[in-house]
């Protein structure tokens, strides 16, 4: 696996390219079979943990770990595969030491 941060031009890019969403995003994953990329935009990531009141290295821990989900074949298109992928990402985080990301203090 490979992970880069990014700025927002080129986070910008790649979601549009790969997604067709003209706008930066916090993460996205490239699977390669057995390999692939996650790709973290550090200005939305440090903004998101500002306006949810997390630490930064809780939210990029989160986004990493959601990313590293997606590789391993996790989806979040229906509520099932939502849920499911959030409870993989409540114990993985939990097992790394942190909080559940989805509680609002």
């Amino acid at each position: 696996m490979n992970l880069r941060v990014v700025g927002g031009r080129e986070a910008r890019l790649l979601n549009r390219t790969f997604r067709k969403k003209d706008r930066p995003t916090n993460v996205l994953s490239f699977s390669y079979g057995k390999e692939g990329d996650v790709v973290l935009c550090h200005p939305v990531i440090a903004r998101e943990a500002r306006a949810q009141r997390k630490t930064l290295a809780a939210h990029y821990a989160h986004l990493v770990v959601h990313g590293m989900l997606h590789l391993g074949g996790y989806e979040h298109g229906n509520k099932a595969q939502a849920s499911r992928m959030e409870a993989a990402e409540i114990r993985l985080l939990a097992r790394l030491g942190f909080r559940d990301p989805y509680t609002i203090e």
